[in-house]
């Protein structure tokens, strides 16, 4: 279970942070940039949560 919410965190904090790139955002530390990074990082943590339970992984 520990593995999946690791992973789900990093591929939605990754994708959270890449986001902004869409709309040419000033840098990769834009104000933007960081809060999809959390934004991203708190719904990968939540579908990893899912994905163990689903496949059970408790």
């Amino acid at each position: 279970m520990k593995r999946m919410v690791w992973g789900g965190m990093l591929v939605g904090s990754t994708i959270g942070g890449a986001l902004p790139m869409l709309w040419n955002a000033n840098g990769l530390f834009s104000l933007s940039s960081v809060i999809l990074t959390a934004v991203g990082g708190f719904i990968g943590i939540y579908c990893g949560l899912k994905t163990a339970k689903y496949f059970g992984m408790d």
